[in-house]
């Protein structure tokens, strides 16, 4: 009987370690290859002046986690998922504890079609799964699955997302000389709707204040930013570009998706809203989600533009998160590998297979020496 269960107890702790691995420790060894980008002096903005109580922002921007709701998905692969997504992201806050965290839209899957309560869920849910520490702060971009594409938003529903999570149409976030501009994609279609006319009046406002803040024209009161430098674009849709063919990142689309046409305003910007966005703004640098895939282009004169993957498993086998550091006249950007789903999957085959044989040659064992001390 000692022995039995001695041998019980071996074998629920090789599982539990296997879990323990394929659950919790895993996250912690592959995030731990990544860390923050040098910045490269050279390639410093000369013509932006730096305070000299001015210091680096460390930034984290993820995009699509696409919360699952009641209409698709079952229960275990909405349990699945999140368990992956709050195990990466909390365990992103521990090692890298950044000062900033942006998610790029489509938080929720089925935004667009909850019914109040669901919807009142499943904001706290977010909440729980991506709880930041103190100290950091956390602001959001609204995507189509949020509150649907132009032709399907309501009042109603941009007010009942922009109200959950304090995100506008078009906002303005200045920390420590850097200034990100958050867009809301379905807001630039340029047809004068109830979202579009006030998204570019603000986009405008903000070009005024960029411009008389760097000492171009009439400076109102209240306008003056303190700290000029050129903003970073943020925003679900990627800018126009006509497929994903010239993307090159490790977690790109695949080969057959990397040549379809991008249909403008629902894969990407169309080409008047995204020379306006431009043109208003200037950007260094553009961050933007939507697509699923990661992807690299730049734009005019040396402005990149970073398309970040879906942060759900359910979307990509290998997700990625970008970690950014800011001065005002200088950025670096790297992106972080999760783990992939198919390696974890892996893991567990493997370790299953290696339980079965240690179960089967042990037991024989077990059985042999049963049947000797009965003998004795």
């Amino acid at each position: 009987m000692g022995l039995r269960v001695a041998y019980l107890t071996k074998f629920l702790l090789v599982v539990l370690g296997l879990v323990f691995y394929c659950e919790f420790l895993i996250y912690y060894i592959v995030l731990l290859q990544c860390w923050w980008p040098q910045l490269d002096p050279s390639k410093a903005d000369n013509t932006v002046s730096l305070r000299q109580d001015e210091q680096s922002v460390r930034v984290l921007l993820l995009a699509d986690t696409h919360l699952l709701g009641s209409r698709k998905g079952h229960w275990f692969d909405k349990l699945r998922r999140e368990w992956q997504m709050y195990r990466t992201f909390q365990t992103a806050m521990v090692i890298h504890k950044p000062d900033v965290i942006f998610v790029l839209g489509d938080l929720f899957d089925e935004g667009l079609w909850c019914s109040e309560k669901e919807f009142a869920y499943y904001v706290n849910r977010f909440s729980d799964l991506f709880r930041v520490p103190e100290g950091s702060q956390m602001f959001v971009v609204v995507g189509n699955h949020d509150i649907g594409f132009h032709y399907g938003i309501s009042p109603y529903l941009h007010e009942r997302f922009s109200s959950a999570f304090d995100a506008q149409s078009v906002q303005l976030v200045s920390v420590k000389g850097n200034h990100f501009v958050l867009v809301n994609s379905m807001a630039m279609e340029g047809d004068g709707c109830f979202l579009c006319r006030p998204a570019e009046l603000q986009l405008q406002k903000i070009s005024r204040r960029l411009k008389c803040t760097k000492g171009v024209g009439r400076c109102d009161r209240g306008m003056d930013l303190t700290q000029y430098s050129r903003p970073i674009l943020l925003q679900h849709f990627p800018m126009y570009r006509e497929s994903d063919a010239e993307c090159s990142e490790p977690d790109q689309a695949p080969e057959d998706e990397k040549t379809q046409k991008f249909r403008e305003r629902w894969e990407c910007l169309s080409k008047e809203s995204s020379e306006q966005l431009l043109d208003l703004l200037k950007p260094r640098l553009i961050v933007t989600g939507h697509t699923h895939h990661g992807c690299h282009i730049t734009h005019r004169d040396d402005i990149h533009e970073w398309t970040l993957p879906s942060f759900s498993w359910r979307n990509k086998d290998n997700p990625s998160f970008m970690l950014a550091v800011f001065t005002p006249n200088n950025y670096a950007v790297s992106k972080c590998p999760m783990p992939r789903e198919s390696t974890v999957i892996g893991l567990y085959m493997f370790g299953g297979v290696l339980i079965f044989f240690w179960i089967t040659l042990t037991y024989r064992r077990l059985c042999r020496r049963s049947r000797w001390f009965k003998i004795s």
